[in-house]
């Protein structure tokens, strides 16, 4: 059973972020991102999340990705009792920087080189 302090810590870092990712080792002292947070819990926990639907996991080269899920956004939103204004950082929009010139030329077939 995972402590509550720590499953809270876990969804906040989910939430804030969108995404979290795991080393397969079982018995890492802590959490490469959450330090106060042994890995095992992390991958358990997410391996909840996952069955209910509300992550998304790949898994190479003996890490796991996991990715939340609207339906993972809404559920971390009423856990954690968060506004509807907050939004992870995988589903914020960036604001497009001004484009310089074009690296063209006159009749715009080529770029130079």
């Amino acid at each position: 059973i995972i402590p509550k302090k720590a499953r809270v810590q876990i969804y906040q870092y989910l939430f804030q972020e969108g995404v979290i990712v795991a080393k397969k080792d079982f018995n890492a002292p802590k959490h490469s991102s959450i330090d106060t947070v042994p890995n095992l819990y992390v991958i358990k926990a997410m391996q909840s999340m996952k069955s209910r639907g509300y992550v998304t996991e790949q898994f190479c080269w003996q890490w796991y990705y996991w990715c939340l899920t609207n339906e993972g956004v809404a559920y971390l939103r009423e856990y954690l009792h968060l506004p509807a204004e907050i939004v992870p950082a995988t589903l914020k929009k960036k604001a497009t920087p001004a484009r310089g010139p074009s690296m063209r030329n006159e009749r715009d077939e080529r770029p130079f080189r």
